[in-house]
């Protein structure tokens, strides 16, 4: 006989789906997670690419399987315990010293994701434009710090609808970058050991790894409370799985583009903007206007968890803290170039990650094996 938790709620029985909410959920994971490194390629070029045919199907495998693992998670037990502040998370997985650390911990990794994402601004505005990276970064942290300002609750709907069309229009340019050269995917394979390019770690495993322990320190908290908001526990699980595996599927395909184009992106900053110009230049400046909405799209929820760290939402003091925060993240973000940024704060903290995920699953094996409640 099913047990259920002693704090469940009527809400947590009701066994409807609002397919709506399903989809701002999985929306909203997407826009996350696109950010300026997905929406450019840097990212995918790092992670995926530079390793070939493992790096594309192997790291894109594991990906898929342990992001889609972390999301149902993260938004299942959010969904589950209704904490206090979203930051408890950690406690849950971690216990209370190693919860703490990992609590801090994030904090500082996402406000320097943060700055990767006022860098990314920045690039598309000199690569793409000739414009200054100075105008792009400003610009970027004005608009994200008023955001914030109006508080999480207004921009989860705007997320949730902008994630969707910016994961079609990226996957729609990997695809056609294929289309123009079924033969580069091969070519591009067999040229790799001849690029000199920028790995996030040595081997596709480990980089599949670090991919998503980075990507963990980025959601744990926002989809925590996000979770809150779900009528019931099948709802949010849902909404994790169709944002977990439509995001890892996004990452083969671009990732197979520019493998199929990997002579022309190499060294670039933007390489997706490459494969657009390609095309067309018209559509490689309605993409460049694409890129700085999934940037905008992850840098909001970014600053608004390192903000709501400190204070709630609802006072004064979050939304002066908020406008520190973009100031000193965009001086931060300005002065290293984005790629290097990318390889920098993204691996690294990665790295950090895998042991949260590695505490995860052992808190999930045991509660399963004993039949425990979230």
């Amino acid at each position: 006989m099913a047990q259920t938790s002693p704090t469940a709620t009527p809400l947590d029985t009701v066994e409807t789906k609002s397919p709506l909410r399903i989809l701002t959920y999985a929306g909203a994971i997407i826009a996350f997670l696109i950010g300026s490194g997905f929406a450019t390629g840097q990212e995918i070029l790092q992670y995926f690419t530079s390793y070939g045919y493992w790096g594309i199907f192997g790291t894109g495998f594991l990906v898929l399987t342990l992001m889609t693992y972390v999301c149902v998670e993260f938004l299942s037990v959010g969904q589950a315990r209704k904490f206090e502040r979203p930051s408890l998370i950690f406690h849950y997985y971690c216990g209370k010293h190693l919860g703490t650390f990992f609590d801090y911990f994030s904090t500082l990794f996402v406000f320097l994701s943060f700055t990767v994402m006022v860098a990314g601004a920045g690039a598309v505005f000199q690569e793409h434009y000739g414009l200054s990276k100075y105008i792009g970064g400003i610009g970027l942290a004005v608009a994200v710090g008023l955001t914030v300002w109006f508080g999480l609750s207004n921009l989860v709907d705007v997320i949730g609808k902008l994630g969707p069309l910016i994961v079609v229009i990226a996957v729609g340019l990997g695809i056609l970058g294929i289309a123009r050269n079924p033969e580069g995917v091969a070519e591009g394979n067999t040229l790799l050991p001849a690029l000199e390019l920028t790995q996030a770690s040595t081997n596709w495993f480990l980089s599949g790894l670090s991919y998503v322990g980075f990507c963990m320190l980025w959601l744990a908290v926002f989809l925590t409370a996000l979770g809150k908001t779900a009528h019931n526990r099948k709802e949010a699980a849902s909404g994790g799985l169709l944002g977990g595996i439509a995001f890892s599927a996004a990452c083969i395909i671009v990732g197979l583009g520019l493998l199929a184009n990997i002579a022309r992106v190499n060294g670039t900053e933007i390489p997706m903007l490459v494969l657009a110009a390609d095309l067309s230049p018209l559509l490689a400046s309605g993409f460049s206007l694409v890129i700085l909405a999934g940037i905008y799209t992850t840098a909001v929820p970014l600053l608004w968890t390192v903000s709501s760290r400190f204070f709630a939402e609802t006072t004064s003091r979050f939304k002066y803290v908020t406008l520190a925060l973009a100031a000193v993240g965009t001086l931060v973000g300005l002065v290293l170039p984005f790629s290097q940024m990318v390889n920098i704060v993204y691996v690294i903290n990665g790295y950090v990650g895998i042991l949260l995920l590695a505490l995860m699953l052992v808190k999930t094996g045991k509660r399963l094996a004993q039949r425990q409640p979230l």
